[in-house]
């Protein structure tokens, strides 16, 4: 019986955790985070964060394609200049920034005005080398709602001044999986606050004209 109760009151604790990370992780992001381009202030460089092109059962990854519309539109309302891409590089067989790059010249962005990061890994190494190695001390980050939130909360533990544009979001249950694990992802971005993780890798420095 104590046993149970132990276990019982661990559940009970964890469920706590996960919420109150998540009205936290708003709470501190809800001022920087836009959905309308005409209330979007402007900055230098958006900050696209990558994501697969295709679902695992096939398909387009719905989460990609709404990324891509975003930063498209902000391109081509003037309220960036350029788009720095920052997703994932781990094998030769998998190059998120390339393959967003081919898609946004395709949509008529300048191939110029597109800089690739191949180190972001994971959203705080995206945010975090956005400032170390691509020296921008403020940007707009670009992705679904529930990501920029994060983003966010992590930008500002950085001391970095950015603000986030909300690209579509994703339904089905598909979209209910997405944001189920990001009560998780969020916890692990407190840890990550609490303990003052840096990103994986930094490098040389690369100035974006």
């Amino acid at each position: 019986m104590k046993f149970l109760k132990f276990i019982l009151l661990i559940v009970v604790l964890g469920v706590v955790a996960l919420v109150s990370t998540n009205y936290w992780v708003i709470y501190k992001s809800k001022e920087d985070v836009y959905s309308k381009i005409n209330d979007l202030p402007k900055n230098k460089v958006g900050l696209l964060l990558g994501t697969s092109k295709y679902m695992a059962k096939g398909g387009i990854n719905l989460y990609y394609a709404y990324r891509i519309d975003a930063a498209v539109a902000l391109f081509k309302a003037g309220k960036i200049d350029y788009i720095l891409v920052s997703g994932d590089n781990g094998s030769e067989y998998y190059d998120e920034p390339t393959t967003f790059k081919d898609d946004l010249i395709k949509r008529g962005i300048p191939e110029d005005r597109i800089v690739l990061d191949f180190a972001g890994f994971r959203t705080l190494d995206s945010v975090v080398r956005a400032k170390e190695v691509f020296g921008q001390d403020a940007f707009t980050i670009i992705s679904q709602k529930f990501h920029n939130e994060r983003a966010i909360y992590l930008a500002k533990n950085f001391k970095i001044d950015a603000i986030a544009f909300n690209a579509k979001d994703v339904g089905n249950l598909y979209g209910l999986r997405t944001r189920g694990r990001e009560y998780l992802a969020r916890v692990k971005a407190s840890i990550d606050v609490l303990f003052n993780v840096q990103p994986k890798f930094l490098g040389e420095k690369i100035q974006i004209e």
